[in-house]
């Protein structure tokens, strides 16, 4: 099964697009996680080297794909 991560920081903006991804994906396809980086700080890098600008954002088969813009990744990491 093919999988899609959707990684987001918990903004108003990220957690729709979540709820609009989760029901939307078909789950016969793919395997979805949801990296929420507050929940999971330790996974920033990774998104970071997936290609991922700002999120919220959902890779699908090594693909970014930027819905919307919530956050950039130096405010997820604070450094902006």
């Amino acid at each position: 099964m093919k999988k899609a991560i959707f990684y987001h920081a918990g903004c108003p903006v990220c957690v729709e697009a979540e709820n609009m991804v989760a029901q939307a994906i078909d789950r016969n396809q793919y395997e979805l996680e949801v990296i929420h980086f507050a929940q999971h700080p330790n996974r920033v890098a990774e998104a970071e080297t997936a290609g991922v600008k700002s999120v919220p954002a959902l890779v699908l088969e090594n693909q970014v794909f930027h819905i919307n813009f919530g956050a950039s990744m130096a405010d997820v990491k604070g450094t902006a």
